[in-house]
């Protein structure tokens, strides 16, 4: 089944411009209509042949208008809000979040009811679980259940999904994707904030044993996902009503992460430190105090120590086998990507070659 006419939002965005151009790559014909509160930019480059159109997903009325005005068969939704590392461990943006990732998507889902869009791709998370960070979770499938408690991120995310997949009917069929962490060109998160450890210092210093292997996702491999997963739900529907972890399938430790991009810009950590996890817990907790008492920001809390030290990788099986999803570039290249995209935006140039292949330390 063909994708012909498909409404994106959030489309503007490092997930949604990357499924413009995906859906464009295999359908060129696709009629395109991308949705987002702020413009097309030179960083995540929108097809030039989508329509453009400002919407504030939040607005039950402007939804409604452009649904009806574009009458697409197929809707994908990736609007909404990721806190930043600063306060990914907090509450200070969780009205925010909640209005714009679980009210936004129930908007979006009641619209595309009415103006009889026939499937509905939702960009959910693997944060649905894992921020919850009370358990490892090692090699985890979609039977782990989400958790209604954890991160403002993680818990609005449950919450959306929630609507979506109850929202599964015979008119409008609906799946979510659960993509984990994410980098590619145009990342504007998880890369800068590893880079910044150069200049910081911070390179030698490893929390925990450095053995905690993660799952990451290349954002042309999510975008793919996305357009199989509409194709399944307008043909064949063994997708419908379900959750679907979505990775490169390649998990790595986070040190040899870290280590595998500062190489590519010509950095080796002179030495390292394995500080233990009860160590920089406490560090951690000092930290938060002192940027409450000085009103500052910080980059280490008890809740990035966690991260920086946990222990999630999922099942890529139940994907493969219903959406016929494979990784197409490799988590090797895609770092090289990332970094080269990360250096144009930089100003700067890449040394020709890593000046040495990145070990685990």
């Amino acid at each position: 089944m063909e994708l012909k006419n498909v409404l994106i939002t959030g489309g503007c965005g490092f997930v949604g411009s990357a499924i413009a151009r995906a859906v464009v790559e295999k359908y060129p014909k696709c009629r395109i209509t991308v949705i987002d509160i702020t413009p097309p930019g030179p960083i995540h480059k929108v097809p030039s042949q989508a329509e453009f159109i400002k919407v504030d997903v939040t607005s039950a009325a402007h939804v409604d208008k452009v649904l009806h005005q574009a009458q697409p068969n197929v809707v994908i939704h990736t609007a909404g809000i990721v806190p930043g590392l600063a306060e990914r461990f907090g509450r200070r943006l969780q009205s925010a979040v909640w209005k714009l990732n679980v009210d936004g998507t129930r908007i979006i889902l009641e619209a595309a009811k009415h103006s009889g869009v026939k499937a509905f791709v939702f960009t959910s998370s693997c944060c649905v679980t894992i921020d919850d960070m009370r358990l490892p979770y090692r090699n985890i499938s979609e039977e782990w259940p989400t958790s209604q408690t954890s991160l403002i991120y993680g818990e609005s995310k449950a919450a959306a999904e929630k609507l979506v997949l109850e929202a599964c009917c015979a008119e409008m069929v609906t799946c979510s994707l659960r993509p984990s962490v994410l980098t590619g060109p145009g990342d504007y998160q998880l890369l800068p904030a590893i880079h910044a450890c150069i200049a910081k210092w911070e390179t030698p210093w490893v929390l925990g044993d450095g053995l905690n292997y993660w799952d990451v996702t290349l954002v042309q491999n999510i975008a793919d996902a996305h357009v199989l997963a509409a194709e399944n739900l307008l043909s064949t529907r063994t997708a419908a009503g379900e959750a679907f972890f979505i990775q490169n399938n390649e998990p790595i430790t986070f040190r040899d992460f870290c280590l595998a991009i500062w190489a590519h810009f010509g950095h080796i950590p002179p030495f390292t430190v394995h500080v233990p996890e009860s160590l920089a817990w406490m560090a951690g907790l000092m930290s938060e105090c002192y940027t409450w008492f000085s009103g500052t920001e910080t980059t280490l809390s008890r809740g990035s120590v966690k991260d920086a030290c946990h222990m999630r990788y999922a099942s890529g099986d139940k994907a493969k086998r219903i959406l016929g999803y494979e990784a197409r570039i490799g988590l090797e290249e895609g770092i090289r990507l990332s970094c080269e995209d990360y250096a144009r935006r930089l100003g700067i140039k890449l040394p020709e070659k890593p000046s040495l292949k990145a070990k685990a330390s």
